[in-house]
């Protein structure tokens, strides 16, 4: 049964240059309370996975938005993400070499997340061929042809820590997201080491129908309280 800690003691979790998956999408379905105390912990030379960088603003008029503070903070030593267009820090910290950036195509990255935690060795892709996504040696093991297709072997990523969050949660760490959170937090919480749930609700054990949970509570280790952080 997944812990309840504090967002300070979530934080106390998470290593100086560590790996690091963050859910969401333009800092939708981010941990923002939990992405907030890192951005102040003082740590850093953090590899990031996340499909993106966020945005320097907040819907709500925030100066920086979700993980975008971690990068505004250089404490980013290396993002591995699908675009980055809307955050123009992640150009400048590239280009001053302060920041390596790895772009992988979005839905290749959510399906080597995916397959690291089911446990597959690789992903096979017709996405890419032909393109530098297959000069990147880091990411791509080659290619092969299958019936006359050519399509990319892409290693799965894993992370240290992943920081996913839930619009609710049970005590017993079972996670439903609403609407569109779900993004990349559904895989991320199955392809960490460590996994740290910012729960935008808590609920009793119960009340999220068990049809309806989306992340089982056995991939979560802890969870943080959002509306108490």
């Amino acid at each position: 049964m997944a812990k309840f800690v504090t967002v300070e003691e979530a934080v106390a979790l998470i290593p100086d240059g560590a790996t690091i998956m963050c859910g969401g999408f333009m800092g939708c379905g981010n941990a923002h309370k939990i992405i907030d105390a890192l951005s102040k912990s003082g740590k850093g030379n953090f590899t990031l996975i996340s499909n993106d960088g966020s945005m320097p603003g907040g819907p709500l008029g925030e100066d920086y938005y979700g993980v975008a503070k971690l990068i505004h903070n250089h404490q980013v030593k290396h993002l591995i993400a699908t675009h980055v267009g809307l955050n123009p820090e992640v150009a400048q910290q590239m280009n001053e070499g302060s920041m390596k950036v790895d772009l992988i195509p979005q839905g290749s990255l959510a399906e080597m997340i995916r397959a690291n935690g089911a446990g597959l060795g690789g992903v096979l892709t017709p996405t890419g061929v032909g393109t530098i996504v297959e000069d990147n040696k880091d990411f791509c093991l080659g290619k092969q042809t299958i019936e006359g297709r050519d399509y990319l072997l892409m290693k799965t990523v894993h992370a240290d820590v992943a920081i996913i969050c839930g619009n609710k949660i049970d005590k017993a760490g079972n996670v439903w997201y609403k609407g569109t959170t779900r993004n990349f937090n559904l895989p991320m919480a199955t392809a960490a080491d460590l996994v740290i749930a910012e729960a935008d609700n808590v609920v009793e054990i119960g009340e999220i129908e068990p049809e309806n949970v989306h992340t089982y509570g056995v991939f979560v280790d802890y969870v943080v309280d959002g509306g108490k952080a």
